[in-house]
This record gives C-alpha cells, structure tokens and sequence, in this order.
C-alpha cells in the first residue's frame, strides 16, 4: 500500500502563525487565528484565572477558565486600572463591582475595508455583548459576502449580539439572525440600529428546530455562520448539548447550503473538543472539500496568547 503523501509548511502572516497541511485526500490548513487591527479593544494582561481588558477607555477583570498561568503584571497594578470587575461562583464578591464608569458603553470596530459599533453592557454571567476574538471572522464572512455578491442570503444561528450578522449585512447580504434569548435579539437589534443594519430577520428561535424547518422547506443560502454554546436551553426550554446536538446541526447545515457560491463558518468554545471535531463532522456530511481549522487567540500586551475557541470555515 502506498503511502499519502503530507505537506507540511509553517510560516508566518500579519503576526498569525499558520501551519498549512495539505494531502491528497483532504486538504486542510490549521490556522492560529487573533485580531491585529483593534483599536478599541486591547487584552492588557491574564493569568490566575482572569483577564485584564480594555473595550473603549475602559478596563475590565473578568474570569478567564484557560489563564491557568500566573499574570505578569501585580495584582495591585491591574486593581488600579480596573474600572470593573466581575467574580464568579461562591464568593461575598460574586457578580460586577463597578467602579468608575457607565453600565452600557460602546465601542467601534474599524478597518480599512468596513466597520461597526456595538453596543456593550453588564450581564449577570459576565459577558459584556462582544467577543474580540472573532473579529478575524468579521473579516472573512465580509469578504464571502463581497466575493458571492450584493443580497447574498446568510443564517446565522446562536447569533448573539449580532458581530457577524453586522459583518455580513455591511457586505451586503440578506441576513437571518437567530437566537434562544429575546433579550439578546433585542440588543443585536439596538446594534443594528446603531449602524443602520436594521432591515433583518430577527428571529428568537431554537437553531435546530429553526434548520430542521429550513431543510424541510428547501431553502438555500450562500452563507451559514454558527457559534453555538456548550450547553443552553432554547425559548421553550428545549436542551442544547454541543457534543450531542452538533452532529445533526451540520448535517442539516448540509442540506441547505448553496453548493456553489457559498460559505461556511463554525467556532466551537467548548474546552474539551479539538478543531479536528469540527473537520471530521464536516468531512462526514460536505466530502473532500479544503477548510481551514484552527483556533482563535487574543494576545496580550504583556505576552501571552490566550486560547479562546476553536474555528472551522471553507468556502465553495
């Protein structure tokens, strides 16, 4: 028996390191994927199980499960920057001690290509309304959208506060965004608005029951971008389970996107689950087709590159 042949090259790009892996069976590149371009966010430092971040002229503390290190920076230092912190679990200090600064703020993403404002605010678990990460994802599913071309259709599922919904909709395209919680389609809306983004379908609906529907009905689109959580609960209380759950979602995915001119996007926050999960489920459903796995990361001034998800995309 033969064996295939493998080729291996590591370079780097605009400061992301890439290993490129092709074979003649399934070629595939496993990026490390972190924003350069950020002008109103910034990782200050993490360690210790936290991070110390700037969105707009403020600083935030918040948990960080991943930054198992110790920081580099004192803890007195981060104190004195910190116009926030958030705590979790059992502690008298559980949940935002706010400091010095508003409870909702916004902040810009600018490029030379495209931008938008969002919207951030306190939530009860800690998240503000905004993953820095992704802003690498913006950047392609822009760029899908201008190669496919004005009006292209996009679903994107789990959406949350609308990043990618807003990076498909400044491209041009007509977007479904969906997700569980009203309250969260409410704020991607007021975003929306903020940029003049509003003519979307805004939908509060399970994703599956929502894409089940769709491949029914046999509708199409030339994008479909997905986050889903580790575990979460639908409007009707219907369970989420990532491991159990995503299997049937990509191959639903399947059958509803375009076979040409289209585009897919897939991140994965779940600790335990390796970008290789993403490339085999799509493997199983979408054939030999080339896509790009890896994992998204943040750099911090002080160093560190901290993971935070893993990522699947291709086009056709």
């Amino acid at each position: 028996m033969k064996s295939k042949k493998t080729e291996v090259q590591i370079f780097l790009k605009n400061k992301k390191t890439l290993i490129c892996i092709t074979t003649n069976i399934f070629p595939m590149t496993y990026s490390l994927l972190s924003p350069t371009e950020w002008q109103d966010y910034e990782l200050i430092d993490c360690g210790n199980f936290e991070k110390l971040e700037r969105f707009g002229p403020y600083v935030l503390i918040r948990p960080e499960p991943q930054a198992i290190w110790q920081r580099k920076l004192s803890y007195s230092v981060w104190q004195q920057k910190a116009n926030a912190r958030f705590v979790r679990g059992n502690s008298p200090e559980e949940g935002w001690t706010v400091y010095n600064m508003p409870h909702h703020w916004k902040i810009r993403y600018q490029i030379p290509k495209f931008g938008f404002t969002m919207k951030l605010s306190f939530t009860s678990f800690g998240h503000i309304g905004i993953f820095p990460e992704q802003a690498e994802n913006w950047k392609y599913i822009f760029e899908q959208v201008r190669r496919i071309g004005e009006g292209a259709r996009v679903l994107n599922l789990f959406a949350y506060t609308g990043g990618a919904t807003l990076a498909a909709k400044t491209a041009g395209a007509s977007v479904v965004h969906v997700d569980a919680v009203k309250q969260v389609v409410n704020w991607a809306k007021e975003n929306a608005a903020l940029n003049n983004t509003e003519q979307c379908s805004w939908l509060v609906e399970d994703a599956l029951k929502f894409i089940r529907r769709e491949a029914k009905r046999g509708h199409q689109y030339q994008g479909i971008i997905l986050d889903p959580p580790a575990y979460g609960r639908g409007p009707n209380g219907e369970k989420w389970i990532l491991e159990e759950n995503l299997d049937e979602l990509i191959n639903f995915c399947h059958q509803i996107l375009a076979p040409q001119q289209s585009f897919f996007v897939l991140n994965m926050y779940s600790m335990g689950l390796s970008a290789l999960v993403a490339e085999n489920l799509v493997k199983s459903y979408f054939g030999n087709i080339p896509t790009e796995i890896g994992e998204c990361f943040l750099s911090s001034t002080t160093g560190f590159r901290l993971p935070l998800g893993t990522f699947l995309r291709f086009q056709l």
